[in-house]
């Protein structure tokens, strides 16, 4: 469900994207009509290239923060999965060994 609903964020996302660029080229279009000379249309094109940016740093920023939301809200469905304190199987009897484990047990020496 939470893939799901990220890639439908993410798409949304996108497309805010692109209607801010779209809009930032038709904003840039109106300043270089207006424009007299070569430096405030080279201004007009400075500025889309800004707005494009902050579009895409948007997206961006969305898209990391439906990761995250998926993240935090993913993890609450790993708490119904353990078992109930109280019910726990109580253990079998079976004694750990006396000796460490990966050395040579009492008693017994290593052959020469």
């Amino acid at each position: 469900m939470h893939s799901a609903k990220q890639k439908v964020n993410d798409a949304a996302a996108v497309v805010k994207e692109h209607a801010e660029i779209l809009q930032a080229k038709a904003q840039e279009k109106a300043e270089k009509s207006v424009a007299r000379t070569k430096e405030e249309k080279e201004i007009a094109h400075e500025r889309r290239k800004v707005k494009e940016a902050e579009a895409k740093m948007k997206m961006h920023a969305a898209k990391a923060q439906h990761i995250e939301d998926k993240l935090l809200h993913g993890t609450h469905h790993a708490l119904h999965h353990q078992p109930v304190a109280g019910t726990a199987v109580p253990p079998t009897g079976v004694n750990a060994p006396t000796y460490p484990l990966g050395g040579y047990p009492p008693g017994w020496t290593a052959p020469k």
